[in-house]
């Protein structure tokens, strides 16, 4: 068998809920900018530099 050396990508996509009005959303786990919920407008995540800082409930990690 073959070893596989192609190179996944460290970034995933994130199926959150919110805390407030539990709206379910999708955003990027290395946001380069604040996520904001699309009803409520509350903050989902942050930007750190790097990975972003999630202050919600993850429910998925999407590949």
């Amino acid at each position: 068998m073959a070893a596989d050396y192609t190179n996944k990508p460290k970034s995933r996509f994130l199926r959150v809920k919110c805390n407030d009005c539990e709206n379910e959303q999708i955003i990027f786990g290395s946001a380069s900018r604040k996520v904001v919920c699309n009803v409520c407008g509350r903050t989902l995540s942050e930007s750190t530099g790097g990975k972003s800082n999630i202050t919600t409930h993850i429910l998925e990690v999407l590949e």
